[in-house]
């Protein structure tokens, strides 16, 4: 089936995936850009899930300060290569977690990280969270997409936020 450039690009700019990776959604899905949409979104998730046992020893450590300098977060995002973490879809990642943080001052980063017996809920854990700009999606979803995207691993190592006043209480690493 014959798929239009338009569909291609429209396609390509709501997923940030390859040209071909779109043509091929598209003719699978005759056609149907919501249909092509859910299976990219599909694919990125097992991408994401294939990649997840590799080595992430690159990245950066971004800093957020909100509130008049009253409240700030540190997170560490890691990466595969250095080339990744330069790139502006890295940065932009990296920089929307330490908003994330800031936000919504997460006690753990999965729900692994939760101690026995401690109560805890979806959204004391950092990737369970609904992401604050998208409530729709969680944010683990947007480090899936963004590992379809730039096509290596990605993890939060660690984060802290901070808070004026406040003795240590918000500190997560």
């Amino acid at each position: 089936m014959q798929v239009s450039t338009e569909a291609i690009k429209t396609l390509r700019e709501q997923t940030g995936a390859g040209i071909m990776d779109c043509k091929r959604a598209l003719q699978e899905a005759k056609g149907d850009v919501a249909a092509a949409l859910a299976a990219l979104k599909e694919r990125g998730y097992a991408m994401a899930k294939k990649k997840e046992v590799r080595a992430t020893g690159q990245g950066l450590v971004e800093a957020y300060v909100h509130g008049g300098g009253r409240v700030a977060a540190l997170v560490e995002v890691n990466c595969e290569s250095d080339f990744v973490a330069r790139t502006a879809e890295f940065k932009e990642l990296a920089h929307d977690l330490a908003m994330q943080v800031v936000a919504t001052n997460p006690r753990f980063l999965k729900r692994e990280d939760v101690p026995p017996g401690s109560e805890a809920n979806d959204e004391d854990c950092l990737l369970l969270q609904p992401f604050i700009k998208d409530p729709g999606r969680i944010v683990q979803d947007i480090i899936s997409e963004a590992i379809s995207k730039v096509r290596e691993n990605i993890r939060i190592k660690r984060f802290v936020r901070f808070e004026l006043g406040l003795d240590g209480q918000n500190a997560q690493s």
